[in-house]
């Protein structure tokens, strides 16, 4: 993996989360703590933009590579992948990386992810920015309506077993490559049990987690929010854009016409002109 200038500045290291759960991150800067939790099929690498404007900022600013991705830790098993020990990985982050309280920035899976954190662990959040992730009351509303059926296909073929494996392999990765034109994602994918555990993300959810999901989607955010949209994300339709406003009283919510499901990969100065102003109190 080449490395820019400023990339060849990125500390690595690794924070044990629970017992036999190591996660790799990347950190840059210094100060008060951001988390930045990356989407499917990511890792660490897609904050290469947003790292050092955070650390210009005056922030620490950590992006981790989530359980099963990676350099992280792989475990078997879908209950390893519930929203429940994901959250708690994120909040046992923080509390190693010696800090009470942090900002969370979570794109895709990694703001399904940082909304599941907000609402289990309040206390240890100071802001919360989310790109192009509902809130799961929000997702469990549209989840039925006709255009996000379509949208969603992918997430009931992730069900199954093998067969996503064999068609993202196909072509060696042929599909993650037209979408994020990296070869550090398929390096990252290829690694050992890699490809099974990002996909039991999903199988998780919808075998174990969308009944406590919604139990524990009902706890309200006090912390400020920061929703940055893409309105043209192919997965995600823009209704979602919108937290329930009864649970998410503070929120500003940011859209970008002319962006898709990544806006930090396809818009980053201005994602983070207004990441640096959010966690900043503006």
């Amino acid at each position: 993996m080449s490395a820019s200038p400023v990339e060849s500045e990125f500390k690595h290291s690794y924070v044990e989360t629970q017992p036999g759960v190591w996660l790799h991150y990347v950190e840059l800067g210094a100060g008060p703590l951001v988390v930045l939790l990356h989407g499917f099929p990511e890792f660490w690498f897609s904050w290469r933009r947003q790292l050092p404007a955070l650390a210009a900022a005056g922030f620490r600013a950590v992006a981790l590579d989530q359980r099963g991705y990676n350099l992280s830790s792989k475990p078997r098993g879908l209950e390893q992948y519930d929203l429940s020990r994901l959250a708690r990985d994120v909040a046992q982050t923080i509390e190693q990386l010696g800090h009470q309280q942090a900002g969370v920035v979570g794109h895709d899976w990694g703001g399904g992810v940082a909304w599941s954190f907000a609402m289990r662990y309040p206390d240890h959040l100071d802001r919360l920015a989310i790109l192009n992730a509902p809130h799961p009351l929000t997702f469990l509303k549209h989840l039925t309506s006709p255009d996000q059926l379509k949208r969603s296909w992918y997430m009931f073929f992730f069900q199954l077993p093998w067969l996503p494996e064999a068609a993202l392999r196909a072509g060696n990765f042929a599909a993650i490559r037209r979408q994020l034109h990296a070869p550090e994602y398929v390096e990252a994918l290829n690694r050992p049990g890699a490809l099974t555990a990002t996909i039991n993300y999903y199988r998780a959810l919808f075998r174990r987690g969308v009944p406590t999901t919604r139990a524990a989607s009902r706890s309200p955010i006090h912390a400020p929010v920061l929703v940055i949209w893409g309105q043209r994300d192919p997965f995600l339709g823009p209704a979602l854009a919108e937290p329930p406003a009864t649970l998410v009283p503070d929120r500003r919510i940011e859209r970008l016409a002319d962006v898709g499901h990544w806006p930090h990969l396809e818009q980053p100065e201005r994602v983070n002109e207004w990441l640096t102003r959010f966690f900043k109190g503006g």
